[in-house]
């Protein structure tokens, strides 16, 4: 993880890179096809992402003025808009946006980027922790679209330690342990890490600590956690890992997706 904002969003630029190689070629018939969101077709996640982009855009106008707020009552507005969209003018039209987010960006001053501040779904981000909440989003996103092309495809190696901080901020929100309880040891690689997954009230993810008991251990790549915890890990896009004394099924069930 990097707590530079220039680093982000390099790692944001490579992002967007790789969305446009990937989706810019598509037909009709292919944006019309299924991503790996069983309600979304890839033009519905590229919506998802050009939406994305436009309110972040705006998000980044408001941190960078001093406003420090972003209207969230223009949200629906702008869903609204891109859901009214066809699917080639979701396409075309989320490319552009996310242009323009990510030129934004990187034409930012260093001084503007250590002035930014922005109050967002009750946290205060300043530049990294902006950029990082996007980045996170646009990785797995893009990952939807790129494993209904290629079903080997991964998450952008560069984003995973970043999207692992940023979803293990929000677990109490995104999992769903409908009254299960456990602790488990994730051992990870590429890059390495050691953590525990506390599954309670609330679930948490938090380094390991030497002697604490858990219900079990499962060794896995990083990328691999990240779409566990965004509940992107089905049997069928599971690399090899090792689990022992729990099942991951169990971890499975607590992180249904978002």
């Amino acid at each position: 993880m990097t707590s530079d904002p220039r680093a982000l969003i390099g790692i944001l630029r490579d992002s967007h890179n790789r969305l446009a190689v990937l989706a810019e070629p598509l037909g009709p018939d292919q944006l019309r096809a299924q991503s790996y969101d069983t309600d979304w077709t890839i033009a519905q996640v590229l919506s998802h992402l050009g939406s994305g982009a436009e309110i972040a855009t705006r998000g980044l106008s408001a941190a960078v003025s001093g406003t420090g707020q972003l209207d969230q009552a223009a949200f629906q507005p702008i869903w609204d808009a891109w859901n009214n969209k066809t699917p080639d003018a979701q396409a075309a039209d989320a490319l552009a946006w996310d242009e323009r987010h990510v030129s934004g960006l990187e034409q930012l001053t260093d001084e503007e980027l250590a002035g930014i501040r922005l109050d967002l779904f009750g946290r205060q981000l300043d530049a990294a922790g902006l950029v990082r909440m996007r980045l996170s989003e646009h990785a797995v996103h893009t990952w939807d679209v790129a494993v209904a092309i290629d079903p080997a495809a991964t998450v952008l190696p560069a984003a995973v330690p970043e999207a692992l901080e940023q979803i293990g901020g929000l677990l109490s929100f995104v999992a769903k342990p409908a009254g299960d309880s456990f602790r488990v040891r994730l051992r990870t690689t590429s890059p390495d890490g050691d953590y525990l997954l506390d599954v309670g009230e609330p679930v948490s993810l938090s380094p390991w600590v030497d002697g604490t008991e858990v219900d079990g251990t499962i060794e896995l790549p990083a990328e691999a956690l990240l779409r566990l915890l965004y509940g992107r890990l089905d049997p069928e896009h599971t690399p090899a890992c090792t689990a022992e004394g729990i099942d991951l099924d169990r971890l499975r069930a607590v992180f249904p997706g978002f």
